[in-house]
């Protein structure tokens, strides 16, 4: 077969799930001592403005802090996480990023900015980028966030270290839409300059999805979790042009609605467990699996994690990480229709990817291997293997290939 084909060729897998390969990946991080705890999570694409094939992409590796990588996937850059406030404190805990274009500083600076949840500080630091910097493969974060930004969710340290904190993010413009762990909340932030070249930000209004779901046959659901821990949000993705939100809500579905939170959620679909009623074992710490009723959806296994949208003029997909079942589903950006689903292979350059929590995906050509776009996804169980070590990272796929897919 010629080059062309097989990169247009899907892989079969027998159960009618295409699956695509990646074109690279970033190096393995390790969530242990030896590794830092890196555990990577969620990733961001920042489009090079004048040089498309020196883009950087973003990630969050929570206690591990922020990385930045070229398109081949080398380390351009390590932010470590912020230290506990005091003894007995959370350490950072960086876990979802997302991009702020054309931010104008107090300084007069007009700058790119990545912003990330911490959700062990409950604070949301951000980042400016520096295009020279990342053109010559250099580091291109410089941490700009006011040292006085305010807790996103909490109003004291105590609170703080209950974990009830920020946790998936997605920006809209100049405004930040963060969800709260262990809640169904989403709250609406808005950035603002500070002194000295550096962002704060303030909370407007907040927003909370159900915890309890009526069923078709007069019963309520309640999904099952921790005690005092509600079905909560984290993968979260703005459509900027129609001024909407999406939101996963992981034990549940997707929902849709006003970016700005002020109208009401639609439920666009539901994950397959939807509406199995399971129990939590405190001994084992795991939810046991209830009869099915069939009151759940059919293309989604919980936990429904990251969301991102490829923009192809009006038109495009969302795209939603399937954790359950290692797939990812792709929906009509306008209409929301499912489309089809895929999965992420082992290939000649990089592993497969399970367990994705985030991803993200630009429409923007960045030739080289990407003259259509790039789907940057997070492997939450790289290879190879090394002992018992959690091994986490990131594939870079050419989008062509996902598109492949839906025809």
């Amino acid at each position: 077969m010629t080059a062309a084909l097989l990169l247009m060729a899907p892989l079969g897998h027998g159960d009618g799930v295409d699956a695509v390969t990646a074109a690279a990946e970033t190096p393995p991080l390790y969530d242990d001592d030896a590794g830092g705890h890196a555990n990577g999570d969620d990733p961001a694409i920042w489009v090079h403005p004048a040089k498309p094939g020196k883009s950087v992409v973003i990630a969050t590796a929570k206690e591990g802090g922020l990385y930045a990588y070229s398109l081949t996937g080398a380390l351009l850059q390590h932010v470590a996480a912020e230290p506990p406030p005091g003894d007995g404190h959370e350490p950072g805990r960086l876990n979802n990023v997302d991009l702020v274009h054309g931010f104008r500083l107090s300084t007069g600076a007009t700058v790119d900015l990545a912003v990330a949840s911490d959700r062990g500080r409950d604070h949301l630091r951000v980042y400016a980028i520096d295009p020279a910097k990342a053109a010559a493969g250099q580091a291109p974060l410089t941490d700009v966030t006011d040292p006085a930004v305010p807790f996103v969710f909490n109003s004291a340290q105590e609170e703080v270290d209950e974990a009830e904190t920020a946790y998936g993010l997605a920006v809209s413009g100049t405004q930040v839409l963060v969800s709260r762990r262990h809640r169904t909340t989403v709250g609406l932030l808005q950035l603002a300059a500070a002194p000295g070249g550096t962002v704060t930000y303030r909370r407007l209004r907040t927003l909370d999805l159900p915890a309890t779901f009526p069923l078709p046959d007069g019963t309520t659901w309640v999904p099952c979790g921790e005690p005092g821990e509600l079905p909560q949000v984290e993968g979260m993705v703005v459509d900027r042009a129609r001024g909407l939100l999406y939101a996963a809500q992981e034990d549940v579905g997707i929902w849709r609605m006003p970016a700005d939170l002020s109208g009401r959620p639609v439920l666009i679909d539901k994950v397959r467990e939807y509406g199995r009623q399971d129990t939590y074992d405190p001994q084992t710490e795991e939810c046991t699996p209830g009869q099915d009723r069939g009151f759940g959806g059919e293309h989604l296994s919980a936990d429904a994690e990251g969301l991102t949208i490829y923009e192809d003029g009006d038109g495009g997909y969302l795209l939603a990480s399937s954790q359950g079942d290692d797939t990812f589903s792709v929906y009509d950006r306008r209409t929301n229709r499912h489309l089809g689903r895929f999965r992420m292979a082992p290939g000649p350059h990089a592993d497969g990817s399970e367990v994705s929590d985030g991803a993200m995906v630009t429409s923007a050509s960045l030739g080289g291997a990407f003259p259509k776009g790039l789907l940057v996804v997070h492997d939450g169980t790289d290879a190879p293997a090394d002992g018992d070590r959690e091994i986490t990272n990131f594939k870079f796929v050419d989008w062509r290939k996902v598109e492949h897919t839906l025809r």
